[in-house]
């Protein structure tokens, strides 16, 4: 396998806040390969967009900080970087696609003279009106009809796929390497949402970018991701190739998500949802973070007290659970429970 464009080493990033220290990233680890798309994936307050804020360097302190790891890319550490190396990175080498584009974009810019300016900053000899041919370009690229027209219209003209478009056409606006979509399809309905995600995936393929996909959907994860790092409470639980995860997850709370999935092959009244709620970041159980939630755990002492490494699960695929090898029969314990659910619903 190739050198990875992205490495993730042992990231801690805090928020101070006056009920203490929320550990919002704590010990992440991961890496990102040339060409691959990466999907990160977990509850809200996981930890996902933190690390993607943290790599470019936007932690707002205070109150955030950033208090431990590395960040390489291309073996240069994004959090030793001077601030002007870093900002000439951002937007060129390493793209951005933000969740809300309502208030990423300008509002009292046009979405052309935003674009233009993000080719411009990285190439001081770009004329204005090469800038707006390449704006027009990108914008035809990402589907946006009309360009010409568009360009000069501002964004609350633009509907929200077309505001989404529009920071597709940003991000990819200087063929970066790394193109990092922070759940890219929120609050967008499920027509422009497959739209959007075309959209991305062919700008992908024309850039060869390396791209990190942000998302709590998993269907979007099982549609565009080769490999999956899966979140939980700050930490990483799990990092496996996306067949695996879906096929033979070895973490409790990855099968817990698999679990309250909802099925066409079912006809349920309700979900299963993973019992209780995420864990309070400023005040983490002992032990592994997900053992009050989990069926696997059975109160064993073990997950009580000792927080789990990434535990090597083979071919190539790590989890953070003590008990990863009863994981496989678990799984199977919950087809045969929706089986029986689905055969008393008379399906």
């Amino acid at each position: 396998m190739s050198s990875p464009v992205l490495s993730v080493r042992g990231l801690t990033t805090e928020f101070v806040t006056p009920a203490g220290v929320v550990k919002a990233v704590n010990d992440v680890s991961w890496d990102l390969f040339p060409g691959e798309t990466l999907g990160v994936v977990g509850e809200s307050g996981s930890g996902k967009s933190v690390t993607a804020m943290s790599i470019l360097g936007l932690i707002q302190s205070p109150p955030g900080r950033i208090t431990g790891g590395e960040i390489l890319f291309e073996g240069r550490d994004l959090l030793t970087m001077p601030t002007k190396e870093l900002r000439r990175l951002r937007g060129s080498e390493i793209g951005m696609i933000f969740q809300d584009p309502m208030t990423s974009l300008n509002p009292v810019l046009t979405v052309g003279a935003q674009i233009s300016e993000a080719l411009r900053l990285h190439d001081r000899k770009m004329s204005k009106d090469a800038a707006r041919t390449r704006a027009v370009e990108l914008l035809t690229m990402v589907g946006v009809p009309n360009p010409e027209g568009r360009f000069d219209q501002y964004p609350h003209e633009h509907s929200g796929g077309m505001r989404q478009r529009a920071m597709i056409a940003m991000a990819i606006a200087n063929d970066p390497k790394v193109l990092i979509a922070d759940e890219p399809t929120t609050a967008l309905d499920v027509t422009i949402q497959a739209q959007v995600l075309d959209v991305l995936k062919t700008a992908k393929e024309r850039t060869n970018a390396a791209t990190i996909l942000i998302t709590h959907d998993l269907g979007l994860i099982a549609e565009h991701a080769d490999r999956v790092v899966v979140m939980y409470g700050g930490k990483v639980v799990e990092v496996a190739d996306v067949f695996s995860i879906f096929a033979a997850p070895r973490h409790p709370y990855t099968l817990g998500l698999m679990s309250s999935l909802p099925r066409l092959d079912v006809d349920l009244a309700r979900l299963d949802p993973i019992p209780g709620a995420p864990p309070n970041l400023i005040d983490l159980p002992p032990g592994c973070s997900f053992h009050p939630r989990c069926r696997v755990s059975k109160g064993r002492e073990l997950c009580r007290t000792e927080v789990p490494p990434l535990y090597d699960t083979g071919n190539g695929a790590r989890a953070a659970c003590h008990f990863s090898e009863e994981v496989p029969a678990e799984m199977a314990v919950v087809s045969r429970e929706m089986g029986a659910r689905l055969g008393s619903s008379g399906a």
